[in-house]
Parts: structure tokens; sequence; C-alpha cells
């Protein structure tokens, strides 16, 4: 499990921004419902982001970030990845969503992602409308491989995703897709994360680097998994400095 049920993104509100909301409910090119969060910030012309959560699906933690993307004018849909398996109603902190991680496939959620992208861009009427990715941990990986899946991404961001791990659905990890991404990168990690060690995220640095991809990787020594998060006040510099990144990234690959 990547962050607990009552987490909330270490970042705070913009007060006064311009926000509206909605549940919506995307259809995946293969037909499948799937749950969805939309925050707009209510700016034309600005990047859209599509957010994927961890392990847990879609639930308030990534509904929040949704928020926070949309007070600087950043269009966000949020996405759940059990469409198939668990429908698309709001779900409590006892649902088995291992279970359903288990069901998913990688080309299921590039199928999703891709719902997604298509909304933001319908939503300003913009087929070139600047989109990014970012995920946590299940979500991290899953969003770097984003930039391999067609959808004309400007960029995929990747907090503690695994780069060299096979992926759930036993294809292949991420650092293997490298030769086949097609927007630049950012990966933001943890130095004592116990599940992800600093040797695998190196190995994934150099892989970039020799495809001539573009990228910045972060290592933030001393945080753990999932230091994102506004439980872990002992990380507050490297949760505010991941932040900046983000934004930084998307503002400077958005031109």
């Amino acid at each position: 499990m990547c962050v607990p049920f009552d987490s909330r993104p270490p970042i705070q509100p913009i007060s006064g921004a311009a926000v509206s909301t909605k549940d919506l409910t995307l259809t995946s090119k293969d037909g499948t419902k799937l749950a969805a969060f939309l925050a707009s910030g209510g700016r034309p012309g600005t990047p859209g982001v599509v957010v994927l959560p961890d392990v847990r699906g879609l639930f308030h933690f990534y509904e929040e970030l949704a928020l926070r993307f949309a007070e600087r004018g950043y269009d966000s849909i949020a996405i759940d990845y059990f469409g198939r398996t668990g429908g698309v109603g709001k779900r409590d902190e006892q649902f088995p969503f291992m279970d359903h991680v288990a069901k998913t496939k990688v080309d299921q959620i590039s199928a999703d992602v891709g719902s997604a992208v298509s909304e933001l861009r319908k939503g300003q009427g913009n087929s070139n409308r600047p989109v990014f990715t970012v995920g946590f941990c299940f979500g991290g990986s899953n969003s770097w491989i984003q930039a391999t899946a067609g959808h004309g991404l400007k960029g995929a961001i990747g907090f503690y995703g695994h780069p060299t791990r096979q992926q759930r659905d036993g294809t292949s990890p991420v650092i293997d897709r490298v030769k086949d991404i097609k927007c630049p990168i950012l990966g933001l990690m943890g130095g004592a994360d116990q599940g992800i060690p600093v040797e695998e995220v190196e190995k994934f640095r150099a892989a970039l680097a020799q495809n001539k991809v573009q990228h910045e990787i972060n290592i933030y020594p001393g945080a753990p998994h999932s230091f994102f998060d506004r439980r872990f006040a002992d990380f507050k510099k490297e949760c505010d400095d991941a932040w900046q990144r983000v934004i930084g990234f998307i503002e400077k690959n958005s031109r």
C-alpha cells in the first residue's frame, strides 16, 4: 500500500482560486466505464494533468491532488483503475484493492489514460493541448509507461515508481521500455525507499541517458517510500521541493 486512506497531499490550497469539480464516468476504448474526478481551473490555454493513483485506485488523496493542480490553472483528471473488476461507485477504506490490482493490465490502464487525455483536450476544444501524467507508486511506473503509449504527452511524472520491476501483468518493466519513450520524464524518489533501492533508480537514469530521453531524476536522501504525504512532517522540505519540481516541469515542457 502506498498511502493510508486518510492521507492528504502536502500542498497548501490556494485561497480564492476559481475551481470547479465533478465526478465523471469515462469510457475507455474497449467500452469499459471507469470512475474519474475532474477539477477544472478555468484558464484557457493551460496544460492538463492526468493523475494516476497508487494501488488503492481513486480515492480522496488523488481527488484533492487534482484540486491543487486546478488551483494553479491546470485542469486535472484523477482516474480509477478498477472499472473492469470493481465498477464505478465510490469505495470505503475496506475495499480489497489488492485483489483488483492483481487483475490490472498495462494496455488497459493505457487505454483508460487515453480516455482521460481525450477528455482534457475536448474540454478546451484543443486537440493539441499539452497534457502530462503524474502517478504515485503503482501509478508512478504506469505514468512513465504512458510516455510510450501514443497519447502525445508533453511529459510523464512518477513519484516512487519502480523502474526495474516487472509489471503486475507480467509485462516488461519500465526500464525495458525506455527506447519507446516519446516525451520528457520526471522521477521523484525516496533515497531510503526499502522497496526501490537507489541502485535501481540509477540504472533507470543511465538507461534514459543512453537512449537520449530528456529526464530529471531526483532522489531525496533519507526519504521513505510515500514521503509525499501531509503526515510526514519530517519531510516537509522534500515535499515542497518535489511539488515545485512538478510545477516547474509542467511549465517548462508546456512551451
